[in-house]
């Protein structure tokens, strides 16, 4: 325990002088994933470009010795999600195999800074890991050279868009990829809006943005809005019910039995049951993550999917856009969420593989 203090002494000591950013001991630790006693983690915050801190964890290898120069990587998602749960389990994985990583949370959700809470946006979370790369790019004992960039589920597309034009990325891998403004402004559970029904849909995105500036605040709504057969918009206030019908569609079982079971954590906007604000749809309407994804290579991606995952064609899509070089990896007998936090079936050796190959 001495020598763990001693290393963490040493970092927040040498990492005093970074401006807009700090380091100190992590004294709450509520991560929901199983802990790493050799992997130390601090608390960091640091400005994006928007002026929002982005609150998250600093893991340092085993053996971590402040002398040498590390290589990096980035993380966060999935979308609604924080930094305690998957996000903060890969950074672990990583730190255990000689990186150091950082997982953070997105601007206006978990402990990330915003006076609107809950509130999403392509262009701040793309900004966040920019910021991160720019936290750990200033670390004495990480190699600027050296930094990737991981992006779960619904944080893919923004880990993609960043990396297309901060070359600072030189690697980026996906896994359980969401396309987020594809999958909010195109369609709902696959089922693309018709142009009738992307009206309706925005009327109703008008017509809460109203309601929120008489309110004067947050309204909650989904994120993700169906219309249905009368050509009414669907919402809801909660992200899940308090109990799962017996019936319930297999992809919401195992959505449920991640966040409001085994990883639960009261600041996830997905295990809390809350929904999003009501007006988050708009900016994935206003703008679109992969129109630059070309401009990715020759730095490489690799995109990581489940053979039963329901949104497997979001990986197989964005392969078919993106230029060599890219590697997809369809996972056997993996759904989406078991990308999450499944140690079996999350391929780490190719992940570890994939960033030793490229961060050179």
């Amino acid at each position: 325990m001495a020598m763990a203090q001693d290393v963490q002494v040493s970092v927040i000591a040498e990492a005093s002088q970074m401006k807009q950013s700090s380091i100190a001991a992590l004294q709450d630790d509520t991560r929901v994933f199983k802990i790493n006693k050799n992997i130390q983690v601090l608390k960091v915050v640091f400005s994006n470009h928007y002026g929002f801190d982005v609150a998250g964890h600093l893991y340092l290898p085993a053996n971590f010795d402040s002398a040498k120069k590390y290589s990096a990587v980035v993380v966060s998602g999935p979308f609604g999600a924080v930094k305690e749960q998957a996000s903060g389990l890969y950074a672990q994985e990583l730190a255990s195999r000689g990186f150091v990583t950082v997982a953070f949370d997105q601007s206006m959700t978990g402990q990330s800074g915003g006076a609107r809470r809950d509130m999403a946006s392509p262009d701040i979370f793309t900004e966040d890991f920019s910021a991160a790369v720019d936290f750990v790019s200033n670390l004495k004992f990480v190699d600027p050279e050296k930094i990737g960039a991981i992006g779960i589920c619904g944080l893919s597309g923004m880990a993609i868009t960043a990396a297309s034009n901060d070359v600072r990325i030189k690697a980026v891998v996906t896994s359980a990829m969401y396309d987020m403004s594809e999958s909010i402004s195109d369609h709902y559970k696959g089922e693309y809006y018709t142009d009738e029904q992307r009206l309706i849909v925005k009327k109703h995105l008008a017509a809460m943005r109203d309601a929120e500036a008489k309110h004067g605040g947050l309204i909650r709504g989904a994120h993700e809005i169906a219309v249905d057969a009368e050509g009414k918009a669907q919402t809801f206030a909660t992200m899940f019910p308090d109990k799962l019908p017996v019936d319930a569609n297999p992809v919401i079982k195992d959505f449920y039995g991640y966040y409001v079971g085994r990883a639960y954590h009261p600041r996830a906007i997905n295990s809390n049951t809350s929904a999003w604000d009501s007006t988050a749809p708009y900016g994935f309407f206003n703008f679109r993550l992969m129109d630059n994804i070309k401009e990715l290579s020759p730095r490489p991606v690799m995109l990581i999917t489940g053979d039963k995952a329901h949104s497997r064609y979001f990986s197989e899509d964005v392969y078919q856009k993106a230029a060599e070089p890219k590697k997809l990896i369809v996972v056997k007998g993996a759904t989406h969420v078991d990308l999450y936090d499944q140690m079996d079936k999350i391929p780490f050796d190719e992940i570890d593989g994939f960033f030793r190959a490229n961060l050179k």
